[in-house]
């Protein structure tokens, strides 16, 4: 089985995969950690930038390790047959053996993820109040809200 764990620092995992470029990859069996590689995504392949109807450089693992993903990415990664998991622990190699035990805590999916992550939303909590002038990004912004 492979297990991506989020870790844009290399060394502990990453609170959001959305923007991450960095993953380790590990080779398991039932039980134990086979290898351990680390796969580098260029910025256009981050799950914020590519598309659903592309193939992913993390097609072929089984489990996306993460301290958060939105319940988009969650829906995105069951739908490739792999297993999106959040959790608090921060240790890398921790996490992966305590998953593969039944013993990682998971956390729930973020709500709002993106609500946060677009930027230059200036003037947005105004909304329709100034004429609707800044709808457009507005309207943007809280799309990524439903759950």
């Amino acid at each position: 089985m492979k297990i991506a764990v989020a870790s844009q620092n290399q060394t502990s995992i990453t609170g959001h995969v959305g923007h991450c470029l960095k993953f380790w990859i590990f080779e398991t069996n039932e039980t134990e950690i086979l290898a351990k590689n680390l796969l580098e995504l260029s910025p256009e392949q981050s799950f914020h930038n590519s598309s659903l109807d592309e193939t992913h450089p993390l097609d072929d693992v089984q489990v996306l390790i993460s301290g958060g993903m939105g319940k988009n990415l969650v829906r995105r990664l069951a739908n490739k047959g792999i297993e999106g998991v959040i959790t608090k622990e921060t240790d890398i190699d921790k996490a992966v053996a305590a998953y593969l035990d039944g013993s990682l805590v998971k956390e729930e999916a973020e709500c709002g993820e993106h609500q946060h992550r677009h930027g230059n939303h200036h003037g947005n909590h105004h909304g329709n109040r100034h004429g609707n002038r800044h709808g457009n990004r507005h309207q943007h912004r809280h799309q990524h809200q439903a759950c």
